[in-house]
């Protein structure tokens, strides 16, 4: 037997009646221009009456116009003001009602988190909270057919709600949306004041810097911006205005903000795409001249000069590279350059000389060794910042498997390449060894560490077909 929660501020906050709904909620998107943009993971919404913060809501709701058959399920979390409970609440039921129709829960997602001790069922919480059904009709006609997580959230923290919605995160299918009004009862030029400090928090993914009078979803709100910074999101606030510029008096007024958050993984699936290409196609050049100019330099002294005129575009175009060498699965060098600053078969030349003769951690290479040493070739997206306000914060954001990461610490500074997570898998190990490596204390860092993050695409001679040898038996001229 199915059971609904039926609508509780229909008519109140949003006309009951659903041709005037559906109009009301297509006029205030008629208003927003349409824009040819990705679709966002997340977005901030305010959940007051349609008449007050209708415009801003459909501030959020236009972005995700493009993405109405491909968005397929909704995680909707808001504050609690009317039961107050512990962690998150889900519902037992199985559809939210609207006057615009049934929504069905997603019990299946649902599921996923019911392990966690931050999350209950409780119904009494869901009965008549008007912070998530507000949003209910907005996704109605923005969407197409789409499942529903409603959680309500009270007593939490930043991290509780991360780990939820890390679990729900699922692929492009999937939005998140996090309820909250701002700043409440203040006079015009105050909330301005105070809803302009809450969105720079939120443009910076700062959320120790939303108090509890700036946002009522300030807990929901942090949960997600704990989360994209620890996923490197973009975020763009769409608009911030109060009740005093839409319906009502200026002399205390409620705030209303949208946002919305992106994925950069788009970014990286570019390079790792276009890398893949570059190696597939040029990848044994590429370590055969790192190879080549090694050992021009065990005769010459100094590195092979790489002829370009004619040479493929993407090899005469700027790029970043690493060569590392090793003997009997143990490291014999290795350089780079974490910026590209020269073509990159420049920079492979110049780095195949420097791991073998300027790595100052080892003698310089002999002839002797060039049997059973090992090349391989990491080329380097560019650097990302990494907003770090202290060491733990640092580690928070760290992804395990994926970053390359640079830090810098009171003129200390080191890289480590992405495939250094295969010896040192756990976080803290990682930075503890980059730390060494660049000389720094087992002390923590201090708070004026920089950190910037990138990733990379590696090729080995291993890669190479059978008998296809790096080595040559005199050096290359």
């Amino acid at each position: 037997m199915t059971s609904v929660r039926p609508a509780a501020v229909a008519g109140q906050f949003y006309p009951g009646d659903p041709k005037e709904l559906d109009a009301a909620v297509q006029f205030f998107l008629s208003r927003i221009p349409a824009e040819d943009s990705p679709t966002p993971k997340a977005i901030i919404a305010p959940h007051a009456g349609y008449i007050y913060s209708g415009p801003m809501a459909a501030e959020a709701y236009a972005t995700l116009r493009p993405a109405r058959k491909t968005v397929t399920r909704v995680i909707l979390l808001g504050p609690c003001h009317r039961v107050a409970l512990q962690g998150l609440g889900l519902p037992s039921v199985d559809w939210f009602q609207t006057p615009l129709g049934d929504i069905p829960i997603d019990n299946q997602a649902c599921d996923k988190i019911l392990d966690l001790p931050q999350v209950q069922v409780f119904d009494a919480t869901h009965e008549l909270e008007h912070s998530l059904e507000v949003h209910l009709p907005f996704l109605q006609v923005v969407l197409e057919d789409f499942t529903l997580v409603p959680l309500v959230v009270g007593s939490a923290n930043a991290e509780q709600v991360a780990e939820v919605l890390d679990r729900l995160w699922a692929g492009p299918e999937t939005v998140i949306v996090i309820s909250s009004d701002l700043s409440h009862y203040l006079d015009y030029g105050m909330a301005q004041k105070m809803d302009g400090a809450t969105s720079r928090a939120i443009e910076t993914l700062n959320y120790a810097d939303i108090g509890r009078d700036h946002a009522c979803g300030r807990i929901p709100i942090s949960g997600l911006l704990a989360l994209a910074k620890h996923k490197g999101m973009k975020v763009k606030t769409l608009g911030v205005c109060n009740s005093g510029d839409t319906a009502g008096t200026k002399d205390k007024v409620v705030g209303y903000g949208s946002w919305a958050f992106w994925e950069t993984d788009g970014e990286a699936e570019d390079f790792e795409r276009d890398t893949k290409d570059l190696l597939n196609k040029y990848g044994p050049q590429l370590l055969h001249l790192a190879a080549d100019s090694l050992q021009y330099g065990l005769t010459d002294g100094k590195p092979l000069t790489v002829g370009l005129t004619g040479g493929p575009a993407e090899l005469t175009a700027p790029g970043a590279c690493f060569v590392t060498l090793k003997r009997d699965g143990k490291l014999r060098g290795c350089i780079g350059s974490a910026v590209a600053h020269r073509p990159l078969a420049e920079d492979v030349a110049a780095r195949g000389y420097d791991a073998a003769f300027n790595d100052d951690r080892f003698p310089n290479l002999t002839a002797a060794e060039l049997d059973g040493l090992e090349l391989s070739l990491s080329v380097l997206s560019p650097q990302t910042p990494m907003d770090v306000a202290n060491e733990e914060d640092l580690l928070r954001q760290l992804r395990p498997g994926i970053d390359g990461l640079i830090i810098e610490d009171k003129g200390m500074r080191s890289l480590f390449l992405p495939s250094v997570w295969e010896q040192l898998p756990d976080a803290p190990l990682f930075l503890a060894h980059l730390k060494q490596k660049a000389g720094m204390g087992p002390g923590p860092m201090s708070n004026d560490l920089k950190a910037w993050r990138f990733i990379s695409e590696e090729i080995s001679a291993a890669d190479l077909e059978d008998g296809d040898s790096l080595w040559k038996s005199s050096p290359a001229d």
